[in-house]
């Protein structure tokens, strides 16, 4: 086939792809099969791999999935509706009950109760009453704004449209799951695909009396903004709603230990398929309001709550060869390419072998007939080997003594959380030394949650890459269009379409330009919190081995691991020119936080332990306050706050600055 042909094949596929997704995720009505879709992207990546010329920025590479109907009217969320931590292990549960512990600065043998239900795999919405009547009805879009279908909601036999009750709050956004049961979708099943795109295109007709012909169904389960909040216990809200004529679900438990609720959670997934409706998993919530206001939220997740799903999909394949795949940050990840295999309605063909012990301790070779699992959006990954099935010429796999990039040496670091080596393999080269870990680093450069460029995907900084068009991210803001616009499958108007999202990106926040760079521990959260503390772009560039990362220790969620990976970053003098050659390009913005609170210009510093809060909490809660927290005390400190068994030095030099010492009692005070 001529590369002419090639084109127009790739193009057409692309065009087909996006009538598809225009079915699939606006109209909520597929033209086609789950398979049959999944094989035409695959069809699309596999030749992108084969001719990655051709990638467009329509290729399912960038595809991020639905998008908000512009039929609907949009409307911000009074509290955002955010998404939910995942736990898939017992392991994993015990770690999201010890973060909350430690949190709250309890100790590990309490015993913490959770509001529990089952994750409905149907639509999110909210529903804002004022005065007991329904004004309003949004849809989760994405947390921060959702559509206005109120006229949508209101067809739901469920949803109460006024509700006169003495005990109502005046003004409360509810918030639950639609739904449609299996029995009623198995009725309309030649319209929609599933359950879910069921209720999802039945809430986003345009015309209210096309919703009202599908039965839809609705349980409340939460609350967003509540004018007035009395309810000490999540388990009183969800009673509360009961009485005011909303339906929650039967199988809400209170459950306390981790025995108890891993018991619960193997029950619900056998009784998962005679259920009437689908559910991928139970939800727990911290029970105690008070508790959970806080725990509070990181990024786009409250901390008091998770989702414990329910088992991996699993299917049996058999191992070609293991590849190493050398990660951003330099770590070597084996991974194992596997006979393409239908698991869970998406092909796989490849899957993880985590390190060097997983591989020794599964006595996993190459030829071997392995068991395949993944869950939701996880990598899937290798649980066993079927040792009955071994063929004699399997081979075992010699894990490389050396970067299989640039040949330097590889190590296991030790861990300062754990006190013990990591199982992973890094590859020591610094910088953009190593090939492989340079692409990758580019890669997450410009990645969705970074500068995200359009049209300069992963496949397309590989080509540049190997074309030598780009070796260090300022690079991306010199590229040469004339040359571009004569690759295979670009041209005058993809040339043209690139520089103009290159330009578009230019204008970027301190905190997105921080978790750019790929700074090993510090992703998204810690990076708007140093953007916090350095404030502006000057002072960034300004860093180097002489300055005193140590200060970044009262920063609430910058610890000795994050401190450790910054000095090795700006000891690098590459990572430095790469700063400042940034700076030549970019139009960098900081966005100051809200300077409102009761502790507003206020300065603190926090000495001895605090007794019944822990030390993050109350620089949070100080925070929060539009307080400040120092590093150091100083004529700039206002109030030095001691705790049991204080520093003694601290309190002397405190007193001959003539600052002021609070006892924890006069703090609490202070903050109440």
């Amino acid at each position: 086939m001529s590369e002419i042909s090639i084109s127009k094949v790739y193009k057409e596929k692309i065009k087909k792809l996006l009538i598809h997704n225009k079915h699939y995720y606006e109209k909520s009505s597929p033209k086609i099969s789950d398979s049959d879709y999944d094989k035409l992207k695959n069809e699309i990546l596999e030749l992108e791999k084969k001719y990655p010329e051709l990638i467009s920025s329509n290729s399912p590479s960038f595809q991020i999935g639905f998008k908000p109907s512009k039929n609907f009217k949009k409307l911000k969320h009074r509290v955002k509706m955010l998404s939910l931590s995942n736990v898939f292990s017992v392991d994993d549960l015990k770690n999201f009950q010890k973060k909350i512990l430690n949190y709250l600065n309890l100790p590990d043998s309490t015993n913490l109760e959770f509001s529990v239900e089952p994750k409905i795999d149907g639509i999110s919405a909210s529903l804002t009453y004022k005065n007991g009547k329904l004004v309003s009805g949004v849809s989760r879009g994405d947390g921060y704004e959702g559509e206005l279908i109120t006229e949508n909601l209101k067809t739901i036999k469920d949803i109460p449209k006024k509700i006169e009750k003495n005990d109502f709050p005046d003004d409360i956004d509810i918030r639950g799951e639609v739904f449609i049961g299996i029995q009623d979708f198995e009725k309309i099943n030649n319209k929609f695909a599933n359950p879910r795109n069921a209720a999802s295109g039945s809430l986003r007709q345009k015309n209210p009396v096309e919703t009202k012909k599908i039965p839809l169904n609705f349980i409340a389960y939460s609350y967003g903004f509540l004018s007035e909040n009395k309810f000490k216990k999540q388990s009183e809200f969800l009673s509360a709603l009961k009485t005011w004529g909303f339906k929650t679900n039967k199988f809400n438990k209170i459950i306390s230990g981790t025995s108890e609720l891993v018991n619960n959670h193997n029950k619900m997934e056998n009784l998962r398929f005679n259920l009437n409706y689908d559910i991928d998993g139970l939800v727990y919530k911290v029970n105690d309001t008070s508790l959970q206001t806080r725990l509070g939220n990181v990024s786009n997740a409250p901390r008091w709550a998770t989702a414990h799903k329910f088992s991996a999909k699993s299917s049996y394949s058999q191992i070609l060869n293991i590849e190493i795949q050398i990660g951003r940050t330099g770590a070597l990840t084996p991974v194992a390419k596997i006979k393409p295999v239908n698991i869970g309605g998406v092909v796989v063909s490849n899957a993880s072998l985590h390190n060097e012990d997983e591989i020794k301790r599964k006595d996993i070779r190459i030829g071997d007939y392995v068991k395949i699992e993944r869950a939701g959006d996880v990598i899937p990954h290798v649980i066993q080997v079927d040792i009955s099935k071994r063929p004699k010429n399997a081979k075992k796999f010699i894990f490389p003594n050396k970067c299989p990039s640039c040949h330097s040496n590889i190590i296991k670091e030790f861990n300062l959380s754990t006190k013990k080596y990591d199982a992973i393999k890094r590859c020591t080269s610094e910088g953009y030394d190593c090939d492989k870990i340079s692409i990758e680093k580019l890669k997450h450069f410009i990645s969705k949650d970074a500068l995200n460029i359009d049209g300069l995907g992963k496949k397309v900084i590989e080509k540049f890459w190997h074309l030598s068009f780009i070796r260090y991210p300022y690079d991306i803001f010199n590229l040469d269009f004339k040359k571009i616009e004569k690759l295979e499958g670009w041209g005058t108007l993809s040339a043209s379409n690139l520089k103009f999202s290159i330009e578009n990106s230019k204008i970027i926040s301190l905190d997105k330009l921080i978790y750019s760079l790929g700074i090993r521990h510090i992703g998204q959260e810690n990076a708007k919190l140093l953007a916090d503390n350095i404030q502006s772009v000057e002072k960034l560039s300004k860093i180097d081995n002489s300055f005193n990362f140590e200060s970044f220790l009262n920063i609430d969620g910058i610890g000795e691991t994050q401190i450790k990976s910054l000095k090795k970053f700006f000891s690098n003098k590459t990572n430095i020119k790469i700063i400042s050659e940034l700076k030549k390009y970019l139009k960098i913005k900081f966005s100051k936080r809200k300077n409102d609170g009761k502790l507003k210009n206020k300065t603190f510093l926090i000495t001895g332990k605090l007794s019944g809060i822990s030390r993050a909490e109350a620089k949070s809660i100080i925070e929060n306050n539009s307080g400040k927290i120092l590093s150091t005390i100083n004529n700039k400190l206002d109030y030095l706050v001691t705790g049991e068994k204080p520093t003694s030095k601290k309190i002397i030099k405190a007193k001959e600055l003539s600052i002021k010492i609070l006892s924890q009692s006069d703090f609490n005070k202070l903050i109440s």
